[in-house]
């Protein structure tokens, strides 16, 4: 068996209202949270980047002193905010977690997808004897540019995984994927923010792409959603993981307790990983987790996970996380996003 050991996870306790940014732009605050059905979001300070906050994340995954980081022989790094872009970020944080030089890093990139990416490749190199454990990591310190319908969903966070075959808190039963090129969304070098296709980014994008690696699974597994306690999907606004789950057959039920977008915002790379966080405080042995990123350009990873006894071991209160935090004003946020 291959699947997860150990997870950690980062939210800056920097939080900005949905209503203060809609009033700098003379807009009717619900009416934007209303279509958007997120409340505040999560800012990284002025002097956090998605390197400091992979560090936070993959340090608290890698703190039980039972996990041997000498046997730590892959660090990935996904991420759309690398603070180089010539100088790889997870060299980086594999040497401020004092993992041994003989292992393999690189960074990856695929919009809000990268870190499930880098996760499907994990697992087959744990699968492939090459290493008895691998550190998966999705940050981001996300924005948009002013006046903009990204400004008041990109967020920032970091959640780190620890791969392994041994002593498993959740059992990877399988994957699909399923990619074209769409371009929904896109930065091109040198570009500070990034430009999307407005409504284009709904159906043709996300909801396809979710959609067609979604059955993709259920297909070739046999599952079906009403199997699965949990549903788990990437969050780039309030409503898209709700509209996407009930069109597969989830209940509202089954998503709820995923659903941090309405508060933390979209963290891009760590988005969906982020909402897996509050369902492994409550998940219990047995229980079938359905996971499923999306990333512009545009693709989408499904993983159906099983839940061990192990989990008591290692469950992380993620709730605090939730209640820990400190507003600030537009001005403040402008700063911490160096915008200004």
């Amino acid at each position: 068996m291959v699947g997860i050991v150990s997870y950690g996870f980062y939210v800056p306790k920097y939080r900005i209202k949905t209503e203060d940014i809609a009033k700098v732009w003379g807009k009717n605050p619900e009416d934007v949270k209303k279509s958007l059905q997120i409340t505040e979001k999560a800012v990284a300070g002025v002097d956090e980047d998605s390197l400091t906050m992979a560090f936070e994340s993959a340090s608290l995954a890698l703190s039980d002193e039972k996990i041997d980081r000498s046997k730590i022989k892959v660090v990935l790094f996904g991420s759309e905010t690398h603070p180089y872009a010539v100088n790889p970020a997870s060299t980086i944080l594999a040497e401020f977690l004092g993992i041994e030089k003989n292992y393999l890093a690189y960074d990856t990139e695929f919009a809000c997808k990268a870190a499930t990416g880098a996760l499907i490749s994990a697992q087959a190199l744990i699968k492939s004897g090459y290493s008895d454990y691998a550190l998966v990591t999705g940050s981001d310190k996300g924005m948009g540019k002013t006046h903009d319908i990204l400004e008041y969903t990109a967020a920032s966070g970091s959640v780190s995984l620890l791969l392994g075959k041994d002593d498993l808190i959740l059992e990877l039963i399988d994957f699909e994927t399923f990619s074209s090129d769409t371009p929904d969304f896109w930065r091109r070098e040198g570009i500070r923010y990034p430009s999307h296709g407005g409504r284009f980014s709904g159906k043709p994008s996300y909801f396809y792409h979710v959609e067609e690696s979604s059955k993709s699974l259920f297909k070739k597994t046999g599952l079906i959603p009403t199997d699965f306690a949990y549903g788990v999907f990437h969050m780039p606004n309030g409503k898209f993981p709700v509209q996407i789950a009930k069109s597969l057959g989830f209940s509202d039920s089954q998503i709820s307790d995923s659903l941090v977008v309405n508060k933390l915002g979209n963290s891009y790379t760590a988005s969906a990983l982020m909402g897996l966080m509050p369902v492994l405080e409550i998940a219990k042995e047995g229980d079938l987790i359905f996971l499923c990123s999306y990333g512009s350009g545009a693709g989408s990873d499904s993983f159906a996970f099983k839940v061990t006894k192990n989990l008591d071991k290692r469950r992380k209160e993620f709730s605090n996380i939730i209640s820990n935090k400190k507003y600030i004003n537009y001005p403040t946020y402008l700063k911490y996003m160096e915008m200004i």
